[in-house]
C-alpha cells in the first residue's frame, strides 16, 4: 500500500473531496485525522474508514483559528507519533455575483477559510515535517486560480493566493526534505457545487449546463491525484499546482 504507516491530516474531510481523500488514503494504509467544522460529518467519515478496516480520528476544528490548527497537529502527533501528510482542503465557495453585489463579510469569510486557513495549517504542520525531514503539505487550489469564471472574483482570488503560497512555502521547505504541492481541480460534484452554480440543489438541467462548460465534471472520489502527490514516488514534485480535469 502506497501510504502504509503514514499519518495524514485532512481538513474539510466531512464531505466532498476531503471525505473521498480520507477514504482513499486510509485504503492505502494511512492513519487519518479527519478534520471538519461539522463534528458529525467528521465522525461519519471516520466510521466509514473504520468499517473498511482503517484507522482514523475525528477532530472538530475551525481552520481560521490558530489554536485549532495547533491542536490538529498536536493530536496527530500525540496519537501516532508523526505527521507525513497535511492536506489543507477546507474551503468555502462563492455563488456567481457581480462584484458590486458581493457582501464584504462574504469576501472576508472566503479569504479567512481559503487562504488564512491554509497558511495557519502550514504554520503548525511544517515545523513538525521540517524536524522529521520528510512530509508533504497538500493544498486544494482550483482551476479558478488560473482560468477564473465570471462572478466568482473573491473565490478566484483566494485560490490564486494559495497557488502563490504553495510556491513560496515550497521554496522554504525544500531544503528540509518537505514538499508543498497544490491541486487545482475543475468542477467536482460535492456539496459546494450548487453554490458555484447559483442554485440551491444540483438539478439535471443545471448539471448538464455546467458540464458543457468544463472538460469533464468529476464526481466525488473520482480523482486520486492527491495519492500520487502524497506518496513516496513523486519526489521531484514541489511548488507546482497540478490541474485536475
Amino acid at each position: 500500500m502506497r501510504l502504509d504507516g503514514r499519518v495524514a491530516v485532512i481538513t474539510g474531510a466531512g464531505s466532498g473531496i476531503g471525505a473521498a481523500s480520507a477514504l482513499a488514503m486510509a485504503k492505502e494504509g494511512a492513519r487519518v485525522v479527519v478534520v471538519d467544522l461539522n463534528e458529525a460529518s467528521a465522525k461519519a467519515t471516520v466510521e466509514q474508514i473504520e468499517k473498511a478496516g482503517g484507522q482514523a480520528l475525528a477532530v472538530r476544528a475551525d481552520v481560521t483559528r490558530a489554536t485549532d490548527n495547533q491542536m490538529i497537529v498536536e493530536k496527530a502527533v500525540a496519537a501516532w507519533g508523526r505527521l507525513d501528510v497535511f492536506f489543507a482542503n477546507a474551503g468555502v465557495p462563492q455563488s456567481p455575483e457581480n462584484v458590486e453585489d458581493v457582501d464584504e463579510a462574504l469576501f472576508d469569510r472566503i479569504m479567512a477559510v481559503n487562504v488564512k486557513g491554509v497558511w495557519l495549517g502550514a504554520k503548525y504542520a511544517l515545523p513538525v515535517m521540517k524536524k522529521q525531514r520528510r512530509g508533504v503539505f497538500l493544498i486544494t487550489a482550483s482551476t479558478a486560480a488560473i482560468r477564473p469564471r465570471p462572478g466568482v472574483q473573491a473565490y478566484a482570488a483566494s485560490k490564486g493566493a494559495v497557488v502563490t503560497l504553495t510556491k513560496s512555502l515550497a521554496l522554504e521547505a525544500a531544503s528540509h526534505g518537505v514538499r508543498v504541492v497544490s491541486i487545482a481541480p475543475v468542477a467536482t460534484e460535492t456539496p459546494m457545487l450548487p453554490a458555484f452554480m447559483g442554485k440551491r440543489v444540483v438539478d439535471d438541467e443545471g448539471r448538464a449546463r455546467y458540464v458543457a462548460t468544463v472538460p469533464r465534471l468529476r464526481r466525488r472520489g473520482d480523482d486520486h491525484g492527491h495519492l500520487r502527490r502524497s506518496g513516496r514516488r513523486p519526489l521531484h514534485m514541489t511548488g507546482s499546482p497540478t490541474l485536475r480535469r
